[in-house]
């Protein structure tokens, strides 16, 4: 498709959070993994795929009025999947009802713009490495992501590999406009 871009909603990591993370897969020794670079590092909410510059732009004034409530998810478990063959940083705690609500919601407006997502349940998780093999016995710290905003992110496909730049960022809880100044 001409004129389209590759796009997801996510939550971006502070720059405390993204250290950790990258602190975490340095400590990891595994053969034949590719590693996600630092910059990369998110979770992602809901995947958007191809999308136009006109959806892009319905999509964007739908989520504009989307609120929730801050969260914390706890990432505390390496976790190896085969289908897609990654490793990730998963949670064993239950996903936070904010969390639910959030995919949800974004889910119900990517809808409202003629958008199918993902239909399988939410699972929180942080793509590390890509081309795992297995799962490394690794003994880790949790790390504590505290989500404040949600960010439109676009896949951009370089000579180096993709790079994940975010396109557009919306607190959690929008300011209030105060009539009387």
């Amino acid at each position: 498709m001409p004129d389209t871009s590759r796009l997801f909603f996510a939550l971006w990591p502070d720059d405390e959070t993204r250290q950790a993370l990258a602190r975490l897969s340095q400590s990891i020794t595994a053969k034949g993994f590719k590693w996600v670079q630092p910059h990369n590092l998110h979770v992602t909410l809901v995947f958007l795929g191809a999308v136009n510059a006109d959806t892009e732009l319905l999509i964007k004034q739908s989520v504009a009025d989307i609120t929730a409530q801050p969260f914390t998810l706890t990432f505390d478990s390496l976790s190896y999947w085969n289908r897609p063959r990654i490793l990730c940083l998963t949670s064993r705690q239950p996903v936070p009802n904010e969390a639910v609500g959030l995919v949800s919601a974004l889910e119900a407006a990517v809808a409202d713009c003629g958008l199918h997502t993902d239909t399988r349940p939410y699972i929180p998780h942080i793509t590390l490495a890509r081309h795992a093999r297995y799962l490394p016995d690794v003994k880790i710290e949790p790390i504590v992501w505290r989500a404040e905003a949600f960010c439109l992110v676009e896949s951009c496909s370089e000579p180096d590999g993709v790079c994940y730049k975010v396109r557009q960022q919306w607190p959690f809880i929008k300011p209030t406009v105060n009539p009387d100044q």
